[in-house]
């Protein structure tokens, strides 16, 4: 009920952001339970992003991604940071979803998903939660897939 009144109470522009994340986060949801986040990436990809996102609509689309996920089953952080970057190239903004471990060794092996756009995290958690992680691969919303470059050997998010 309470969520049903908070949603009563967004204003027109954050209800149709809302509904947009809403309907990506479960088709990346869908996705990736079909094993198909190939396919995924490519369709970002086709969307042929290139500027840089302006910090209100990182914010936009990150709040939206937050609230859209917490009403679907599931929803990790991978599908977080994919429906993210989705919501972000459509608009034609450049972003990186890059997969982490934490640096506390085998023992901690939970790899996270991380939602970047140039030095700003956008999903995944703060500045501090990113610190303790080790970088291992990026997806950039061209659909190319490289090693990550190890934060900690240069400035990162």
């Amino acid at each position: 009920m309470r969520r049903l009144r908070r949603i009563l109470t967004l204003k027109p522009r954050e209800v149709v952001a809302l509904a947009d994340a809403l309907q990506t986060v479960l088709r990346i949801r869908l996705a990736i339970a079909r094993r198909r986040t190939d396919a995924v990436r490519a369709a970002t990809a086709a969307l042929g992003a290139e500027a840089e996102a302006p910090a209100a609509e990182l914010r936009r689309v990150a709040w939206s991604v937050s609230a859209a996920s917490r009403l679907v089953p599931g929803a990790t952080c991978l599908t977080q940071a994919l429906a993210g970057q989705r919501l972000l190239a459509r608009r034609g903004y450049v972003s990186t979803v890059r997969i982490s471990l934490p640096g506390g060794g085998e023992a901690d092996f939970r790899p996270h998903a991380w939602l970047l756009s140039g030095n700003v995290i956008a999903l995944g958690g703060s500045a501090a939660d990113y610190g303790i992680h080790r970088p291992l691969l990026d997806y950039d919303s061209a659909g190319r897939a490289d090693a990550a470059r190890d934060a900690s050997a240069g400035s990162g998010p």
